[in-house]
């Protein structure tokens, strides 16, 4: 009955998110060229198609999984899509492209991941082929570095970021890693003053996962990545051996690490300036930032109306600064609901971290949970010069195949978990 509900709900969901997401692309248009476009019932039964065959598979794989998370992910796609094909149409076509395959992909690993368990048995292959992605742009034939950063590989015609599905797989193999080890890194065997610590060769994860994040931002010169890995590790041993004193720890690693880079790297340098003052050189290195805060203000409370502003003058818009343009069009309302809609798929997927029984599972939702939330936290921070800007993508929001590709195959985990979880309750209330 649970399920059945959940399902009903979320088709429902589904259907309204078409609604909206096909209203928002007619305004789109009717606010840049004052007609409505050529091709609006193709894209409304396109968007209906796909999200409906998610629905169906998950009706199917996954019946009593959580009804929430695939509309609001639809939701933050449907919304980036209107804005990429407002702002280039070219990317537009390509975005619809890379959302089939993600929507495939999310079908294909709910297919094959009928159980999350199996996935710990792989732990060290996990780490293994998610290190290699990770480092895979260093490579000098097929590494290409773009925008300053050298986090992209091309093989042929395919350019693609390996780091995309990196986080998911270094997810498991933390999960898997934490889950075992976490009764020794939670045993506290001396005091440091007020501070409880275990041994000290028990940091060594910490210590690796920071010396991780060093590489990543000293040699692609990809700050967000580097916080992002590091961020999660620190986040899912904390949940795994509920001591504060690996926050600390971490976070005096973090802060030494941000010390040393910036002296040692340009681009650490740069990012650090534009963020502390852009408007000492408006036409140059702040250029980008100081226009995308003229668009957040100038949008003001209701925006200026899709189709109505001009984000086009922010620099790469499209992926780094997107939730600048949503800012301009749809206001201080418009970018509280995509707040609002990140925190209710981390809320989510908190919740069903807090369901999950088997403790691989609980701590493998909980960092893919923590994969949204702190993507989603370190771009809309830079984006609003709350943190330095780091230059990824904003999830399901932002133009990139990668990032929809890896963001779905995550969903799809998060799913199974939570159908896992469901199916057990159900049993033991039958009981």
């Amino acid at each position: 009955m649970i399920a059945a509900a959940r399902r009903n709900t979320e088709l429902g969901l589904i259907v309204l998110v078409t609604i909206v997401t096909t209203g928002a692309y007619v305004l789109a248009s009717l606010g840049r060229t004052a007609s409505l476009p050529a091709n609006v019932l193709p894209f409304l039964v396109a968007v209906l198609a796909m999200l409906v065959g998610a629905h169906i598979a998950t009706r199917k794989l996954a019946p009593a999984a959580d009804g929430i998370l695939l509309p609001l992910a639809a939701l933050l796609n449907g919304l980036g899509y209107v804005f990429i094909a407002r702002l280039n149409e070219d990317l537009a076509g390509l975005q619809a492209t890379w959302t089939l395959v993600g929507i495939g992909a999310f079908v294909l690993t709910l297919a094959i991941v009928r159980d999350v368990r199996v996935l710990d048995r792989y732990r060290y292959t996990c780490m293994i082929l998610g290190i290699v992605l990770l480092l895979l742009p260093l490579l000098p034939v097929i590494g290409r570095e773009v925008q300053g950063a050298r986090i992209w590989v091309r093989i042929g015609p395919l350019n693609f970021q390996p780091g995309e599905l990196a986080k998911i797989l270094l997810a498991v193999f933390f999960a898997s890693y934490l889950v075992e080890k976490r009764e020794l890194l939670g045993r506290a065997a001396r005091r440091i003053g007020p501070v409880a610590m275990p041994e000290l060769r028990h940091f060594g994860p910490v210590l690796l996962a920071w010396g991780l994040s060093l590489v990543v931002m000293t040699l692609q010169s990809d700050l967000g990545s580097s916080l992002l890995f590091f961020a999660l590790f620190v986040v899912m041993l904390w949940i795994a051996t509920e001591r504060a004193s690996y926050l600390l720890v971490s976070g005096v690693l973090f802060s030494a690490g941000a010390y040393i880079a910036w002296h040692l790297f340009a681009h650490v340098q740069l990012r650090v300036r534009i963020w502390v003052d852009p408007w000492s050189d408006i036409a140059g290195e702040g250029f980008q930032v100081v226009q995308s805060t003229f668009a957040l203000a100038w949008g003001g409370v209701t925006g200026a109306g899709l189709g109505l502003g001009d984000p086009r003058r922010i620099p790469i818009v499209e992926t780094d600064f997107i939730f600048a343009a949503i800012g301009e069009e749809l206001g201080l309302l418009g970018a509280t609901a995509v707040l609002v809609a990140f925190l209710l798929m981390v809320g989510t997927g908190l919740r069903i971290a807090i369901a999950a029984e088997n403790p691989f599972e609980k701590l493998l939702a909980a960092g893919l949970t923590g994969i949204f939330g702190i993507q989603a936290f370190v771009i809309i921070g830079g984006v609003t010069r709350l943190v330095p800007l780091t230059g990824i993508t904003l999830p399901f929001v932002s133009y990139g195949g990668s990032s929809l590709l890896a963001n779905y195959i995550l969903l799809a985990l998060l799913l199974r978990i939570s159908d896992r979880s469901s199916r057990r309750a159900e049993v033991v209330a039958a009981r």
